[in-house]
């Protein structure tokens, strides 16, 4: 039985995860970003900068929640993020969606490794966290929610004007702002005394010390790395082949399948393990994915999102092995780790993405792309070996 401020946390969480990602401007930032700056190459540059500005603050933000707390770190986060989708609404050159980049990589540094040591936390102190990826399936499934309810919106709105679409995004991240005020702080979390340097020798020294860890690890960065990198070109390769109106519903369609995968990921998890879902999910994202990239149709964007289900199985999975490594002590800072590196794969990788893309096309960047995340497999083959002979 989970009591009420654990309750109170995740029906939080829950309405917080649906309003972060509420972002009408989603569907078409790359193309809204490409337009003011002339390029694919210059608008994934603005990924890159918001890729490199999180990556900096990752480490610090991630000792930051530890040393004071989650729900403090939670609202700097929302409150960034606003800032951060006000600049690229106003737009009009390179240098303002720059600085609006710059805060949008410090919100998401933020509410990295933070957002997942509240829920478990919470959860830990009721002596439930056996149900930790149930719920966070189930609070995730709203990010997917968000977006796909404000996809629609966005396309709409993009037809219009792309930049009425950003505006639009501005409400949801003032809402986030006032949830944050009323979440609990788990009572679980020891604020950390040692020093910076202390605190972040332990958690490198966990990682050196668990090979189980460093290969989750390493697979969790270099997919994400990529992945999101492709993620956020998928409209360009999708403006190919449906009209810009319609961008909204391809993008609804993915987020509805990760919503579902999301939701349902708790229940397959305990049935088949986490391992052996993060695996097959990895195994099925690639598969459907190459075909459409590499045989487009206009049914490629109806394919592409049925694969968003296994990603979001895989993503659940993923982060449930993960927090089953990480230290209490250095939870959020273990996270943040690796997404730091995360996000200095994905701002290397978008610039070079971007530059191929204006060569190639669109279809066959996203192609290759697929190519590179197939050694991924093989890691977590690796893993699954060691733990069946263990």
């Amino acid at each position: 039985m989970i009591k009420m401020s654990a309750h109170r946390n995740i029906r939080l969480l829950t309405w917080f995860n649906f309003f972060l990602d509420f972002a009408p401007y989603n569907p078409i930032a790359v193309i809204y970003f490409s337009t003011v700056t002339g390029s694919f190459a210059a608008g994934l540059s603005i990924l890159s900068i918001v890729s490199i500005s999180s990556s900096l603050c990752e480490v610090p933000t991630g000792i930051f929640s530890d040393a004071i707390g989650r729900r403090k770190t939670i609202l700097l986060g929302s409150m960034s993020a606003t800032l951060a989708i006000v600049l690229y609404a106003i737009g009009g050159s390179f240098w303002m969606l720059a600085m609006g980049a710059i805060l949008a990589g410090l919100g998401q540094s933020f509410f990295s490794g933070n957002n997942e040591a509240l829920l478990f936390e919470t959860l830990k102190e009721e002596n439930n966290q056996s149900e930790y990826s149930t719920y966070l399936g189930r609070t995730s499934s709203m990010y997917q929610v968000g977006l796909a309810i404000s996809a629609i919106i966005g396309g709409f709105a993009a037809q219009h004007s792309l930049s009425l679409a950003l505006w639009l995004s501005v409400i949801p991240q003032v809402i986030c702002i006032i949830i944050s005020f009323f979440f609990v702080e788990p009572k679980t979390h020891e604020k950390e005394r040692a020093n910076v340097f202390h605190h972040l020798g332990e958690a490198l020294r966990k990682f050196r010390t668990n090979k189980k860890l460093r290969s989750l690890s390493l697979a969790s960065i270099f997919a994400f790395g990529i992945g999101e990198t492709m993620h956020q070109f998928g409209p360009v390769f999708i403006s190919l082949l449906w009209p810009i109106w319609a961008l909204g519903i391809a993008r609804m369609l993915s987020h509805v399948c990760a919503a579902l995968g999301f939701w349902f990921s708790g229940k397959i998890i305990k049935r088949f393990s986490a391992l052996k879902v993060l695996f097959s999910g990895q195994l099925f994202n690639r598969a459907g994915s190459m075909f459409a990239y590499g045989f487009p149709t206009i049914f490629s964007p109806i394919l592409l999102p049925v694969t968003s289900f296994f990603f979001a199985m895989g993503h659940v999975a993923q982060n449930t092995l993960l927090q089953e490594e990480f230290s209490d002590q250095q939870r959020a800072t273990m996270g943040s780790l690796n997404t730091f590196l995360g996000n200095i794969v994905f701002a290397v990788f978008a610039i070079t993405f971007g530059s191929v893309a204006d060569k190639i096309g669109p279809g066959h960047t996203l192609l290759i792309g697929e190519i590179l995340l197939l050694p991924i497999l093989c890691i977590y083959l690796q893993v699954f070996r060691h733990e069946a002979s263990a």
